[in-house]
């Protein structure tokens, strides 16, 4: 059987990771002038979220979309629940700052204007934003003809931190535990991937494939996003004005990349991460490993494969106790631990099989 992987799928991760180094950069050189000015940027290389220096507390600003998960809404002429996914890319890298998102503008590229489309998708994003506290305070929607052949769905988020609760993970140390907090199906990256696998094995009209029990792929793989933002902000972190519940030193979302390429991000230099209890992969997503003949290593570099977002603690039982009394599906657990030798070590819950990245 040939394998299947993200490269194949059109998605080629070190030119986006070489891109983002090269944007990154670029960025940087604009910081001077915000020199010795209110707003002045923190540079912080390898972080979820930029922030901005505001006396005592930061503003802390990224933005991220929705990518290909637009194209299963079209397919399903469902968009009822992609707002959450477009909220949970922003919200979750933004408390991985342990920054309160306050609000979140959005822009809509589309070929055509359907405003029966446009409004169950920005209704969908208001109802996850009443959820979790933020407002919208404005958008764009653009009419691009032939420039897109796909709604193309992006968000900006503003959060704010007070310098004493910032998490920049400067503080983890060896032997430190791991929180993980379960995820559901896919985060929004990956989509990609998992659609070539589905092409492949069922055809232009995958989407209507049965996946199980009367459910389509399609049906699967749009499965919204779990939000963590104030289900931490409540119950861990504290908001902007609370104090704060649990020590943690470091917090990690798993997107794009997975473990590997997230968690190295927030750790000091020289230290490692060893995963012996990450959950399980989604059944459908242990489907498409089988069904593309896919590397356990790809997979982990692909998507959360269970976990979808990781804590940093010396307090790690007592967080787990704490999250898993107020919301029985994330499934708090220690994952793993810090370790010294540099290496990210992970227990495959596909083969169960030990992957050195």
């Amino acid at each position: 059987m040939t394998k299947i992987d993200y490269a194949s799928s059109g998605v080629n991760i070190q030119k986006g990771d070489t891109a983002s180094r090269a944007a990154y950069q670029n960025a940087k050189k604009t910081f001077i002038a915000r020199k010795g000015k209110i707003g002045e940027p923190f540079s912080l290389e390898g972080g979820f979220s930029g922030a901005l220096d505001f006396g005592d507390f930061l503003i802390v600003q990224n933005d991220d979309g929705v990518g290909t998960k637009s194209e299963i809404s079209e397919r399903l002429n469902k968009f009822d629940t992609i707002g959450e996914d477009l909220l949970c890319t922003v919200a979750d890298d933004a408390i991985c700052m342990g920054a309160e998102v306050i609000s979140v503008t959005n822009t809509a590229d589309v070929p055509i204007v359907n405003p029966e489309i446009l409004d169950q998708m920005t209704a969908s994003l208001a109802r996850a934003c009443l959820e979790q506290k933020v407002v919208i305070p404005g958008g764009e929607i653009a009419e691009l003809g032939s420039a897109v052949n796909k709604i193309v769905w992006n968000a900006t988020a503003v959060g704010i931190v007070k310098k004493d609760k910032f998490i920049t993970g400067k503080n983890v140390k060896s032997g430190q535990k791991i929180v993980g907090l379960k995820g559901r199906v896919l985060r929004s990256n990956g989509i990609s991937l998992a659609r070539k696998i589905c092409e492949v094995n069922f055809g232009e009209n995958w989407h209507k494939a049965e996946w199980k029990d009367g459910v389509s792929w399609g049906e699967i793989l749009l499965t919204p996003c779990k939000i963590f933002h104030r289900l931490l902000l409540d119950n861990v972190l504290g908001d902007f004005e609370g104090e704060r519940k649990f020590s943690v030193d470091g917090i990690v979302h798993i997107t794009g990349g997975g473990i590997p390429g997230n968690v190295p991000r927030i750790l000091p230099t020289g230290l490692g991460a060893k995963f012996t209890n990450l959950h399980p992969p989604h059944p459908a997503i242990q489907d498409l490993q089988r069904l593309g003949n896919v590397d356990e290593e790809e997979c982990y570099r692909t998507w959360h494969c269970g976990t979808a977002m990781l804590l940093f603690s010396d307090q790690a039982e007592e967080i787990c106790r704490a999250l898993n009394s107020v919301d029985e599906e994330v499934q708090a657990q220690i994952v793993g631990e810090v370790t010294n030798d540099g290496k990210i070590e992970v227990a495959s819950g596909f083969s169960g099989k030990k992957l050195i990245f």
